[in-house]
This record gives structure tokens, C-alpha cells and sequence, in this order.
């Protein structure tokens, strides 16, 4: 990506998208125009999907800008309830997770603070789109990017909110 006062558009045809599971991702940019200050990433969802496990990571700081869709955000204990135009901020080191609160597909922008972070995601879809991931190698994957994942904490979120976890199985 691209991106300089003389080309300063990221055209929607130049960017990357992978699949996480039920959660998608667009890369638009990512930390090189900014000097490594800051990523961003879309993320379309399946209606009632969580988007991510219950999770902190340790270097960086997530502003979730909503599109499309009611989104709900798990945060040390609080559930707080975002919109299109809304904001939601989500400090490192606080355990954290986020899902589509509609019965539509939704989407939002992911702005990353510093990037870095954004690398686990392409990282991650790469190894989904091959067709080997497991729990182990994504896992691994996470653990260099400083991601520490509640399983537990996720299944039980999960239940609560009546959320998709993994997209049905095609037959």
C-alpha cells in the first residue's frame, strides 16, 4: 500500500482481504505510510458472529469506527453497545471482545495504534485460506504478536449472547 501526498488514495481494488472465520478482513493500510503510528483494517461479519475470542494484546491500542450494524463489546467485565458513527475504544491489556449485534451482516473500521498488529490478521488469513490452520499454529501465531486468548471466557460470551464462533460446516 501506497499511500503520499502525490498518491493519497488507497483504491478499494488495491487492497487485500482474507477470511478469520466469521469475521472478514479488509487490509487498507498498513503501518509503513504511517511510520509504523498506526494500521487499519475493515472487518464484515456474519450476522450474530463474534468477531474475535475473548483476548488482550500487550502493544497496542484498537478504535473500532462502526459502518453497518449494531455491534456489542465485551470489556473487563462491561458490555457497552456501538452503532454506525460510533466510536469504540479498546485499550492494550484489557480482556476484550466484540460481535456483530444484528441479524444482518455489519461491518467496521479497525484503526490499530502503533501497526504491527495488523500483521497477525494477514498472517492469520493466510493460513486459514490454505487450509491448515489449527488451534495450535494460530495460537503460536497470536503468541508473537503479544496475544494472550480466554477460550473459556470466549465459549461462555459465546452462549450468552447466542454467537457464531465458526462459520457451519459446507456439505
Amino acid at each position: 500500500m501506497n499511500v503520499s501526498l502525490s498518491t493519497p488514495v488507497v483504491r478499494a481494488a488495491e487492497t487485500i482481504t482474507g477470511s478469520l472465520g466469521v469475521v472478514g478482513a479488509r487490509f487498507i493500510l498498513d503501518g509503513g505510510p504511517s511510520e509504523g503510528r498506526f494500521s487499519v483494517v475493515e472487518h464484515p461479519i456474519v450476522a450474530r458472529g463474534m468477531a474475535a475470542p475473548l483476548h488482550l494484546h500487550t502493544r497496542e491500542d484498537e478504535y473500532s469506527f462502526i459502518l453497518e450494524g449494531r455491534w456489542g463489546f465485551w470489556q473487563g467485565g462491561d458490555v457497552v453497545f456501538a452503532e454506525p458513527g460510533d466510536l469504540v475504544y479498546k485499550p492494550r491489556d484489557v480482556w476484550h471482545t466484540f460481535w456483530n449485534a444484528s441479524d444482518s451482516p455489519a461491518r467496521l473500521l479497525e484503526i490499530i495504534s502503533p501497526a504491527g498488529f495488523d500483521q497477525m490478521f494477514v498472517e492469520m488469513s493466510t493460513l486459514i485460506d490454505s487450509g491448515e490452520a489449527s488451534p495450535e499454529a494460530l495460537g503460536e501465531i497470536g503468541a508473537r504478536y503479544g496475544l494472550q486468548v480466554d477460550p473459556d471466557g470466549t465459549a461462555s460470551i459465546a452462549a450468552e449472547f447466542g454467537l457464531a464462533t465458526a462459520l457451519p460446516e459446507e456439505k
